[in-house]
């Protein structure tokens, strides 16, 4: 590529980003398909008009031309760029409500972000639209499960295998490994050997549940991506017979959704998105369900801003570890990072034992991993 093609390119960029007008300093004009990306652009991002010099929002109100935008942006952007202007076009000019119409939501492209939209929307989805709203969320969940299904159960398995090894098996039963490099200190060199003062063995086969999980999972606004994830790994968990799931979601009341943990978008139907929070109220129903604290992991996925009643739900956390549970406090299950959270509250579960942190869908299946071993969480560097 020469250094001309270089800087024309670079014009060409810059011109999409700054919108044209006298400000811009681009001297640039775009023809062809540039134009129609340019047209789309400045139809969410534009504030004040080409005549004013700077952008307005220019995408109208009504279905059909939202609907044609759409279908632009999806032709000239690849399917990333597609979904970050979608959520752009939901926040900035308050399009939710045109979810609410099939041929709407049969023109958008899925995602994480959309479903959360959709289940916010809740009771004023009319029933005309609620079926295809429901293609739309089984088609970001059966994504998700493929991206992390298999993974998950393998790991999983794997840990549940460990946890189970025993330390007076039957000969057959012996892990020859393990017990070797648990005994390297009782090696005799006159004899060339090791004597194996104990023995490690494999756990055997059982048809019977191991560890029991519960998944704590806030349905405040700003927790639509985890409930969604949640969901999808909820779903996964309940699958294997070793485990025994069980899905609670809160605001300031408390909801169990593990009969319908079968099928992931159920329990998505089944949440209500926004409200308030009671963290100390979801713990309690929590740990009222809990019979094997030693087989038991709890994950509380919240940004743990507390309506309820802080201390006793530090209390609870407090009692709940004493008693053996593990507990594993998520700040997020998403891709995006830690939230906005309550930086008291989660020093305070770090002070309990309890560190909280961000986690990703990808690393999920190694924080449960090692909760259900009883070792260190691989927590993710700030």
């Amino acid at each position: 590529m020469t250094r001309t093609t270089t800087d024309d390119e670079r014009l060409r960029r810059w011109r999409l980003v700054l919108g044209g007008g006298d400000a811009d300093g681009t001297g640039r004009t775009l023809a062809g398909t540039d134009a129609a990306m340019d047209g789309a652009l400045t139809a969410l991002y534009d504030r004040t008009g080409r005549d004013g010099g700077g952008r307005s929002a220019g995408l109208g109100a009504s279905a059909p031309s939202v609907a044609r935008w759409l279908g632009d942006i999806r032709t000239y952007f690849p399917s990333s760029v597609v979904q970050v202007m979608q959520r752009d076009a939901i926040d900035r000019l308050g399009l939710a409500t045109l979810l609410l119409e099939p041929e709407m939501l049969e023109a958008v492209e899925p995602d994480v972000h959309l479903v959360g939209t959709l289940l916010s929307l809740g009771r004023a989805m009319p029933e005309t639209t609620r079926e295809t709203a429901r293609a739309v969320v089984r088609k970001v969940v059966d994504d998700l499960e493929k991206r992390l299904a298999a993974r998950t159960r393998a790991t999983l398995t794997g840990a549940l295998d460990r946890s189970a090894r025993i330390s007076r098996p039957r000969h057959r039963d012996i892990d020859w490994d393990r017990t070797i490099r648990a005994n390297l200190k009782h090696y005799l060199p006159e004899r060339r050997t090791v004597v194996p003062e104990r023995l490690v063995g494999h756990g055997r086969a059982s048809r019977g549940v191991r560890k029991e999980v519960v998944l704590c999972v806030d349905q405040s606004g700003s927790m639509a991506a985890s409930v969604v994830h949640a969901a999808v790994f909820g779903a996964v968990l309940a699958s294997m017979r070793s485990l025994a799931t069980r899905l609670v979601v809160f605001d300031t009341s408390v909801v169990d959704l593990t009969e319908q943990l079968d099928d992931p978008v159920d329990v998505l139907f089944g949440t209500r998105l926004g409200g308030g929070t009671d963290i100390n109220r979801a713990l309690a129903y929590c740990q009222s369900r809990i019979t094997r604290p030693a087989d038991t992991v709890v994950v509380l996925v919240s940004d743990l801003y507390e309506g309820g009643i802080r201390d006793e739900m530090l209390k609870r956390v407090a009692a709940m570890k004493a008693s053996g549970v593990q507990f594993v406090a998520l700040l997020a299950l998403s891709d995006e990072g830690a939230p906005a959270y309550d930086r008291d509250n989660a020093a305070a579960l770090a002070a309990l034992g309890a560190p909280a942190f961000a986690c990703t869908p990808d690393l999920f299946p190694e924080i449960m991993a090692a909760a259900l071993e009883r070792r260190p969480l691989p927590i993710p560097e700030a």
